[in-house]
């Protein structure tokens, strides 16, 4: 199970693009990678077509390429740097039941994630 989702605040530990920060767009659970909002853009050639209304469309593109995920590394949510990330187990009750739900916690300041 991967310890980073979409929508999670992370960082760039080692590659072109180290140090920079975004959003996570994609996960790609098969291959292990993310797709990380203005990280690792390239340019892709789309080949011409036409649109309904008769618009041109094509050209190069650039966009934003997987990366593996273990380059980047979540954003810890008070000190704004690189953190690992743990589980705790808290016991909630919905619906009329205690039910066991993991919470994700970053290990540099203990707070949820």
């Amino acid at each position: 199970m991967a310890k980073i989702k979409k929508g999670d605040l992370v960082v760039v530990i080692s590659g072109r693009d180290k140090g920079q920060q975004g959003r996570v767009l994609e996960v790609l659970t098969e291959s292990q990678r993310v797709v990380v909002e203005g990280v690792q853009r390239v340019q892709k050639h789309v080949k011409a077509g036409q649109t309904a209304r008769g618009t041109r469309t094509g050209g190069i593109e650039t966009v934003e390429a997987p990366i593996h995920i273990s380059n980047v590394m979540l954003v810890d949510p008070e000190t704004k740097k690189g953190t690992r990330v743990g589980y705790r187990t808290e016991q909630v009750e919905r619906d009329g039941r205690v039910r066991t739900v993991r919470v994700r916690v970053a290990k540099r300041s203990g707070k949820d994630v």
